[in-house]
């Protein structure tokens, strides 16, 4: 069973009861002479939206909490690559002038196709090159395999193995989290809070008083960009190339 048909179930079924109960009780009124219920009750419309705001406004606090952590686990990951790449650059100095030059190639080339070609391709289809991929195993292969010279080599060889490491831990984590944070029911869930947190207000019988016609413009405005922002920061890596990059274009000339 899928997740819509059974979010719709239980919908349904949630409004069947409330009207179910609420039929009921205003039989039990009118066989009891009086319709009103009580010589008529309080209305309780406005608590009624005072309850939804205040419901809606925890879902949107939620979903704003939930999508900064992501990009927050986002940059961070894409700090820990950029600079386990820089660590391989670095620490390539001590070994001969070949194979310094070939390792140093390689993570150049392979920053270049992350920045220039890889990040759009993540961005518009949630998932990484193939090109990417390859070249990465071309660093590890060219890292795994040369012997070193000497004792100077020998200690940046162990480190810089291990930052090739973080390199691929780093790439396999920007793998999997490069999906959108949020499925599509949260969306659902957001939207058609929105639609009913702002539908409500009409209910309270607003005037067109300048001061009543600001304060329903200023929280359907601000209901707005809260959705803009979940929606912007929905995407753990940005929707722009140029949005966390930074630490790939800061330490490298590309």
């Amino acid at each position: 069973m899928s997740e819509w048909l059974v979010l719709a179930i239980a919908m349904a079924a949630s409004i069947a009861v409330v009207l179910g109960v609420v039929a009921l009780r205003e039989r039990k009124r009118a066989k009891a002479g009086d319709p009103d219920g009580e010589g008529g009750g309080p209305d309780v419309m406005e608590y009624m939206t005072m309850m939804i705001g205040v419901v809606y406004a925890i879902v949107l606090g939620l979903a704003i909490a939930g999508v900064w952590e992501a990009r927050n686990a986002a940059q961070a990951t894409v700090l820990a690559e950029a600079q386990a790449l820089h660590e391989v650059h670095e620490r390539a100095q001590a070994f001969a002038p070949a194979a310094r030059d070939r390792i140093r190639s390689d993570v150049d080339a392979y920053v270049s196709q992350v920045v220039h070609k890889e990040w759009p391709v993540m961005i518009k289809k949630q998932q990484l090159t193939e090109q990417g991929t390859k070249l990465l195993d071309k660093l590890r292969t060219d890292v795994t395999s040369y012997t070193p010279q000497n004792d100077h080599e020998s200690q940046s060889y162990q480190p810089m193995l291990d930052q090739v490491g973080a390199v691929n831990g780093a790439r396999n984590a920007r793998s999997q989290n490069a999906d959108d944070t949020m499925p599509g029911v949260v969306w659902f869930g957001l939207i058609g809070g929105a639609l009913i947190a702002v539908g409500l207000v009409f209910t309270l019988r607003i005037r067109r008083s300048p001061r009543e016609l600001l304060l329903a413009g200023l929280y359907t405005a601000l209901i707005a960009f809260l959705l803009f922002l979940i929606w912007d920061f929905n995407a753990p890596f940005g929707r722009e190339v140029s949005d966390l990059t930074g630490p790939f274009t800061e330490l490298f000339p590309v």
